[in-house]
């Protein structure tokens, strides 16, 4: 990665490029850089007039905050996100950042918009406003309904969708977490096993790593403990050297401990 970034000297990419490797730094839970490389991409961009992207960019990173438990910042950059474009994926990305940060009120404000504004749009419909609505029921402790809204997104849930920025594979990343939720330990393991058998599709996008950590939660649950072990140490694998501090790194180490 370092050496082709290196060499693409093309100008109107190096944003972009940047952008890719900071989704790469999070994969590997190295997030200190990523933000690093997130703020960079985004500086390029305003230099060459691409304000959709800058605000790509920081939705986009909003959600892995949001994913890692870093909550404060996940709102922060979904704020800076919407503060510059209310475009379909950076609206449901900041969205989607600020229900599972907490801030549901605003969350339901902007699902709701995204509904109104793209009512015949198959990939708001069918895609983005499922996962946005499940990650409010999440928030809200309603699993039941998390599953009921995600069953929309079926059809469209292994479709590229952003344009912009990677986001793809949450429809079943969410109903993983939905499943964990419900205490159906079997049906999570499922889900998350799709992301694992599709690497083509989420890249280096974080839920890719943190797949492992959840089918590790899944086995646990379902009291599978040696496969569970196995779960857990695949993700903690690229993360050896993860920043020691991210919410979701230090509750993973908890949770291994405690397997027996």
């Amino acid at each position: 990665m370092e050496r082709d970034a290196a060499q693409a000297t093309k100008p109107g990419w190096e944003d972009l490029i940047l952008y890719y490797e900071s989704d790469t730094a999070a994969y590997g839970g190295h997030f200190t850089l990523a933000r690093q490389l997130t703020e960079r991409a985004a500086d390029v961009a305003v230099r060459t007039d691409k304000k959709e992207a800058v605000a790509g960019y920081e939705a986009e990173a909003a959600v892995r905050e949001a994913l890692a438990g870093n909550v404060r910042l996940a709102k922060q950059q979904a704020t800076r996100a919407l503060a510059v474009s209310d475009d379909r994926d950076v609206t449901a990305m900041s969205a989607l950042a600020l229900a599972l940060g907490g801030d549901v009120p605003r969350a339901t404000r902007l699902g709701e918009g995204l509904g109104k504004r793209f009512p015949k749009d198959t990939v708001a419909r069918y895609n983005l406003l499922p996962v946005v609505q499940a990650g409010i029921a999440l928030h809200g402790g309603e699993a039941d309904k998390a599953i009921e809204d995600l069953a929309m997104a079926g059809r469209y849930e292994m479709a590229q969708t952003a344009e912009d920025v990677d986001f793809v594979l949450y429809p079943i990343y969410l109903r993983g977490e939905a499943y964990l939720a419900a205490k159906q330990g079997t049906a999570a393991g499922t889900e998350f096993q799709k992301i694992l058998a599709h690497p083509g599709l989420v890249q280096n996008e974080l839920i890719g790593a943190l797949a492992h950590l959840e089918l590790g939660r899944a086995y646990g649950m379902s009291h599978e403990t040696e496969k569970a072990k196995a779960a857990y140490q695949d993700f903690f694998a690229p993360w050896n050297d993860a920043d020691p501090d991210l919410p979701v790194f230090k509750q993973a180490r908890m949770e291994y401990a405690k397997l027996r």
